[in-house]
């Protein structure tokens, strides 16, 4: 058995205490990103007013001239009326010279400059750099692949998740998810290392088998799909309130969600994430009842962890099967997506820490 690397798990902790300060300055990045657009939003509403009311302006002197009214009211041929006034119109330039907002299109998505978001992005691939090396220096220390406890999964699917929105960010301007999703990720990092952090080891004689880089693998990219479709769904449901808000002519107080698209490409994203992951789990579900034959003997024992990563697999197929054949669109389907994610984090948390039974070793000390 090979022995402990302790300089190894000191760089592991120490870059994943430099990972999550990093994670921290790229949230608050984002959250900056969000204000500054809202800022944006309600100047550039600001022009389009006043544009509008200097065109009407603008059309009422038209008549006027046309049909001749003069000071005194009276109606006559004004043939020597001078040019026709243009009154103010709305600029491209902001008092200060900058490139400001047009009237017309002021508020479609991607016309905004948005230097906060980009250095959001880039503060996040720092840190998912360092929060990479961080798990592999914990491998490089235990000798194993960095996923056999309740620590090692929690930063390990941190790492994957911000993985992923990288990713993803190549091929679609996803930033408006990002304070959500690394939110999400600097929360993981905290729990891991504040009540769920143990000393690199070996595994118990259950874990070594090869099995353990199948399932858990498949294991942790699914719940970071799952992680992602959860801020979609919460997006969702708020981007459908205030859909119906402005239906029912009400101002529009949440201008942060411009950024957002609208709730049903919310949804339409969300239903193919949650696809893809859920065959991911449908696989996790099938290769932990063969590695639980090859160790214990029997496919299926109604363990609690068990019992629950199936419970996971019944609330995503039929969320799945409602909104394909049942037409369960909407708020509906954004519930179920979430229902589905509170499974996982329950299956994760309360049931690991608080439940006896053959996967009782998530390496937390009581």
């Amino acid at each position: 058995m090979p022995t402990i690397n302790e300089g190894f798990a000191l760089l592991s902790e120490q870059f994943m205490l430099m990972a999550g300060l990093a994670y921290a300055v790229a949230f608050c990045a984002y959250a900056w990103d969000l204000v500054t657009y809202s800022k944006t939003v309600r100047r550039g509403l600001a022009v389009e007013s006043a544009g509008a009311t200097a065109s009407a302006g603008v059309a009422a002197a038209e008549t006027n001239r046309l049909v001749g009214v003069g000071a005194s009211g009276a109606i006559g041929q004004d043939l020597g009326a001078g040019p026709l006034d243009r009154g103010v119109r709305p600029s491209s330039k902001t008092h200060d010279g900058s490139d400001g907002i047009t009237a017309g299109d002021s508020m479609r998505y991607g016309k905004v400059k948005r230097r906060a978001a980009r250095v959001a992005v880039a503060i996040t691939v720092v840190a998912a750099v360092v929060h990479g090396l961080a798990v592999l220096f914990r491998g490089l220390a235990a000798g194993r692949v960095p996923w056999g406890n309740m620590y090692e999964f929690c930063t390990t699917g941190g790492f994957t998740v911000a993985l992923i929105f990288l990713l993803v960010l190549t091929r679609r301007d996803l930033r408006f998810l990002g304070t959500f999703v690394i939110g999400l990720v600097l929360l993981m990092i905290t729990a891991a290392s504040v009540s769920f952090w143990t000393p690199a080891g070996h595994l118990v004689p259950a874990l070594q088998s090869y099995w353990l880089v199948i399932h858990v693998s498949i294991a942790v990219m699914s719940s970071s799909l799952f992680t992602l479709t959860f801020a979609m769904s919460v997006l969702q449901l708020l981007q459908s309130r205030r859909e119906s808000s402005i239906a029912s002519g009400k101002p529009d107080r949440a201008l942060v969600m411009r950024l957002v698209p609208n709730s049903l490409s919310l949804e339409n994203m969300a239903y193919r994430i949650n696809a893809i992951a859920f065959v991911g789990w449908t696989l996790t579900l099938m290769f932990g009842s063969i590695w639980a034959e090859k160790a214990w003997g029997r496919f299926w024992g109604w363990d609690t962890k068990e019992v629950w990563t199936f419970v996971i697999w019944v609330v995503y197929a039929g969320y799945l099967h409602a909104r394909a054949t049942r037409g369960w669109t909407g708020t509906r389907a954004a519930w179920l997506s979430i229902v589905g994610y509170l499974c996982v984090v329950f299956n994760f948390t309360i049931v690991n820490v608080y439940f006896s039974g053959l996967h009782s070793y998530a390496g937390v000390s009581s």
